[in-house]
């Protein structure tokens, strides 16, 4: 990383903070060495380090060329030649430590870089709750199936995103601010969603691809045949996505479009979702089997490497379409790119393949290829276009099932934070993409895996270049909407380290700078919430609105994990629609009526029931509540 800083003042704060350092060090470390793993000293110690390398440097270019001098003028020419080389060197080195020296990682900790974004800027909330994965691996079916993540778990999951994220008490109140929020930021007015307006969201589908060779999918038939178990971006996040946008933001499905232009839409996750959402379009690579095909636009995207004698790369029209775009990224290490989460997600935002034939090579830019510091990386561009990053409202991580691109083809346990041995059964949000990918980089550099890939040098250089993209380490005119370079991007978000693997926490969190703001809620503050509520049995319905018009959005609290069959029913006792059937895990879940039966015809008003059965062992009950629907 560079930091602008003018040379004089520079080379001031150089010299005095590695000075310091070096005397922390000495009354620090040298009486008791154990304090070397003391997270004051891991950030005084790099430091200190360079600014000895800086010392000595000084001290080898001076004697080589004293002695050179002193060589020449005794005619002594090959050790004159010898010194010459010496003090050569250690100048290079020194004029590279004057230049370079912050380039050093620690000097990120808690040190933003960019410009943080959001109705909370900065703000990424995760939430993590182990009620929702019960997979016991691969010799128990797939990680996928409906009794092994568990939907109500992802449902309430993402309702805690969403309040959290925007500070609101509910899921409608949450959805009009990042809309108005990103019409603001767009159009300079704020407005809420509009019915007609598109909505694209992108999924991560690496193991459905269409590449020969490699994905998962029978071409033929569309079901799934081999990395079955491989971590795409879960059925289960989508489902609980679509019932918000169609219940609670009203958007028609036919409005909605979903899927990897790059992949198949395989018959397991397709029933999954087209069994509740008949209407969505399913986009995929060939669109078959009812799937939306998808098609090129005639709007371009150009690399701002300006590589030449390369075919032109366009965006899909179901993106150019599209007035919003949802980003649903995996939680991934990844053999060249050290990390894969929304950035990178996009490689499959362009109908070909990242290594296609005659194209720019999307993997050039990525760390394994080129490790260095301050280099130009296409993953700028692609957060930067106006009909990608440039449209994204809400940036999304499903971290369920986390693994290793291309290690492994199944998810893996993780042991740091707070997973213990376990899935990681995680969801992480923000509108700011950069603060996301910095907190998700962090995380993956506190756990690692065998094949150390986060670790990589270069790995998380393109989080300050998209930082600060306006004027980048690199230099590169980003610029990916322009045939010829026009107008640089502005900052695409915050960047920045956390203090500690302990605290995990940011400037915004310790008050000290307009950096990352990171909220963690776990399954016992989900459980508090509910707790401070009377709940008088196993299964209470809690406070709702009524009556209401449309939609109905019921919070229920469960004191003991349950098989649960939630329905509405008609004044007469009959039923009118299955909302869900199915295991509950201890804690808040929320259910949504959109006033149809289950033929998605509208009811008409009256007095309906909404009702939950449950069973526990041997505790056998019902909850109903009355509800009011009026059109």
């Amino acid at each position: 990383m560079k930091i602008h800083i003018p040379k004089k003042s520079f080379k001031i704060f150089f010299f005095l903070s590695g000075s310091i350092s070096l005397f922390w060090m000495a009354i620090r470390i040298l009486p008791k060495p154990s304090r070397a793993s003391y997270p004051c000293m891991k950030v005084s110690t790099p430091t200190a380090g360079i600014f000895i390398s800086w010392l000595l440097a000084i001290f080898s270019a001076h004697t080589g060329f004293r002695f050179c001098r002193k060589s020449i003028s005794r005619a002594k020419y090959i050790i004159a030649s010898v010194c010459f080389f010496s003090g050569l060197l250690g100048a290079v080195f020194f004029i590279n430590t004057n230049n370079n020296a912050a380039t050093s990682d620690v000097l990120t900790v808690n040190s933003p870089l960019g410009i943080a974004r959001g109705i909370f800027p900065g703000r990424v909330v995760w939430v993590h709750d182990s009620n929702a994965t019960n997979w016991k691996g691969a010799t128990d079916g797939y990680w996928w199936d409906s009794s092994h993540t568990i939907q109500s778990s992802v449902d309430s999951m993402l309702c805690q995103i969403l309040t959290k994220l925007t500070g609101t008490t509910n899921d409608s109140a949450a959805w009009n601010l990042i809309f108005s929020y990103y019409n603001n930021e767009k159009n300079g007015i704020r407005s809420n969603y509009s019915p007609g307006e598109k909505i694209m969201i992108k999924p991560n589908f690496v193991g459905f691809t269409v590449m020969n060779n490699y994905g998962g999918v029978d071409s033929s038939t569309y079901n799934l045949i081999s990395m079955k178990n491989y971590m795409n971006t879960s059925p289960q996040l989508l489902l609980a996505l679509l019932r918000q946008l169609v219940n609670v933001v009203h958007v028609n499905p036919s409005d909605i479009y979903v899927g990897d232009p790059t992949t198949f839409f395989p018959n397991e996750y397709y029933n999954y979702l087209h069994n509740e959402f008949q209407n969505v379009n399913y986009v995929d690579n060939k669109g078959k089997f009812g799937r939306t095909k998808a098609i090129s636009s005639n709007i371009p995207i150009y690399w701002s490497c300006r590589p030449s004698n390369v075919i032109q790369d366009y965006i899909p029209m179901s993106y150019t379409e599209a007035t919003y775009l949802i980003n649903v990224a995996n939680f991934k290490s990844h053999i060249l790119a050290g990390v894969t989460l929304g950035a990178k997600n996009h490689f499959g935002s362009l109908i070909r393949l990242p290594v296609d034939n005659g194209y720019y090579n999307l993997h050039n830019s990525l760390p394994a290829n080129n490790p260095a510091e301050g280099q130009y990386r296409v993953l700028v561009d692609l957060l930067g276009h106006i009909h990608l990053g440039g449209k994204t409202i809400l940036s999304l991580v499903d971290g369920l099932y986390a693994g290793v691109h291309d290690g492994s083809q199944v998810p893996r346990r993780w042991n740091n934070g707070p997973f213990k041995n376990d899935w990681t059964s995680s969801i992480f949000a923000s509108q700011d993409p950069i603060a996301l990918e910095s907190v998700l980089f962090d995380l993956m550099q506190l756990e690692g895996e065998s094949h150390n890939y986060p670790k990589m040098p270069g790995v998380d250089d393109y989080l300050r270049e998209a930082a600060l993209a306006d004027n980048p380490p690199s230099g590169t005119f980003y610029d990916p909407n322009n045939v010829i370079p026009t107008k640089r991007l502005s900052s695409l978000g915050v960047t920045e380290h956390w203090n500690n693997p302990t605290q995990m926490k940011y400037s915004r969190n310790l008050g000290t700078g307009n950096g990352i703001e990171l909220l963690y809620i776990d399954s016992l503050t989900i459980s508090a919430e509910y707790s401070k509520q009377v709940v008088k049995s196993i299964c209470s319905i809690l406070p709702y609105h009524n009556p209401f018009n449309v939609n109905g959005q019921f919070k229920v609290a469960f004191s003991k994990s349950s098989n649960v069959t939630v329905s509405m029913y008609d004044i007469s006792g009959n039923i009118i629609r299955n909302l869900y059937t199915g295991p509950c895990s201890i804690g808040l879940k929320y259910f949504s009526w959109n006033g149809c039966d289950n033929s998605n015809r509208m009811t008409a008003a009256g007095v309906y029931f909404f009702s939950v059965k449950y069973t526990n062992g041997h505790d056998i009950g019902i909850q109903k509540a009355r509800i009011i629907f009026q059109h």
